[in-house]
């Protein structure tokens, strides 16, 4: 595939961004300018450049008066916005972290308010913690009519919104209800709750279920649970002890959190003494470390909430399946992506584990869809999970 930027990790994300135009997030040129802006391994760049990016349709819309050339706008907008976010997380103190995603969701939020049928935001009290929840009608004035739902999250860096261009679009098209949520660590609550990852996600999603079944539209029965990227790991980890969830999609099929190559000799492993704070921080500040080291890093101490690499793996060691996983019950999608960065092989094991209720899919090179999340083959990988779906729920 033609690459985006020579860094991997810059590569691999432009292409993630580039993906939200095929579901009405980004358009294709404003992607490919802000490509040629940002330097390699450079993260100030890239803010700028998807900041300016931003800030460019924000200032178009000022003289718009139609609905859907707002609502287009706004999509990008806060895409863009979040963008420009997500590589400042090595420093906390940074203002911009709060701002941008201010910003972020007042463009969502000004966008879903002009779909022909508009989404709207809830907040579902958990123990401890409130779940923000983004609820889409698959359609309106259908009174007593109960569909299928499809609730989904996001998961170790990306944002509930995403999700709505990733595979809600695909799901509200199909007929489908589609619930967006964010848990601890996420970074909706860890903003605004200060709260990191936490391992039991069914203390995330059973009250969202519970919320779901006093959702008119919603048929209670028929609920699919995606979880993307460490979302895999998440949606099951709920879906074994939610007894409600009537199947489960892992996109990708995550079964240890620390067999990522992350965590391997030539990844944080590799930087001496796990629990020195300070170098830890010398981590943070050196260009000749990888982008993509510096960058997980920085993020998982912000997500997890802790100071030192070594907390970060003790804090993975628990997003695990082992002695989880035969729990199970419902129908499992359990996606595997030809050249998965993080997840190769897991899916697999995975699979293995769950027996006759999982459906292992390669996701292949040909099709465009190889590589992590299938980032670039969405109507590809729309159309296969959601065809199981059908089948195995939905038509049931």
């Amino acid at each position: 595939m033609l690459k985006l930027n020579p860094d991997d990790c810059f590569h691999y994300e432009l292409l993630r961004l580039l993906a939200h135009a095929t579901y009405g997030g980004a358009d294709i040129s404003e992607c490919l300018m802000v490509a040629e802006e940002v330097v390699p391994g450079d993260f100030e760049s890239w803010y700028t450049a998807w900041h300016k990016r931003a800030e460019r349709i924000l200032s178009q819309t000022e003289t718009m008066t139609n609905p859907v050339s707002i609502r287009d706008a706004m999509f990008r907008a806060s895409t863009y916005s979040r963008a420009a976010d997500f590589f400042l997380h090595g420093n906390w103190d940074d203002p911009r972290i709060g701002a941008l995603w201010a910003q972020q969701a007042r463009c969502f939020d000004a966008a879903i308010a002009r779909l022909e049928v508009p989404g709207y935001r809830a907040v579902v009290r958990a123990d401890g913690f409130d779940v923000p929840v983004i609820v889409f009608p698959a359609r309106k004035d259908e009174k007593g009519v109960k569909r299928p739902t499809i609730l989904m999250s996001n998961g170790y860096d990306g944002a509930m919104e995403e999700m709505y261009h990733m595979h809600g679009a695909a799901a509200l098209e199909r007929g489908y209800n589609v619930v967006l949520y964010e848990g601890p660590g996420q970074p909706t609550v860890r903003r605004e709750q200060g709260l990191g990852f936490i391992h039991d996600w069914e203390r995330v999603v059973s009250p969202v279920v519970d919320f779901l079944a006093t959702v008119p539209c919603v048929d209670v029965a028929r609920i699919g649970l995606v979880g993307y990227s460490m979302g895999g790991y998440l949606a099951a980890r709920a879906a074994a002890f939610e007894p409600r969830i009537a199947a489960l999609f892992q996109i990708d099929g995550m079964y240890e959190f620390t067999r990522s190559p992350i965590f391997a000799e030539k990844g944080l492993s590799n930087f001496g003494d796990a629990r020195d704070l300070a170098g830890t921080q010398a981590i943070l500040r050196n260009p000749k470390v990888p982008a993509g080291l510096r960058w997980v890093l920085g993020h998982g101490l912000w997500a997890f909430k802790v100071q030192t690499r070594g907390e970060v793996r003790e804090k993975a060691e628990q997003f695990s399946l082992v002695g989880i996983a035969d729990k199970i019950r419902c129908p499992v999608f359990v996606a595997d992506a030809e050249q998965d960065q993080f997840f190769l092989g897991q899916p697999q094991t995975m699979a293995e584990v769950l027996g006759d209720r999982a459906t292992l899919v390669k996701f292949e090179n040909a099709d465009g869809a190889g590589d992590h999340c299938h980032v670039g083959a969405a109507r590809h990988a729309n159309q296969v999970m959601y065809d199981w779906f059908e089948e195995k729920v939905v038509m049931v």
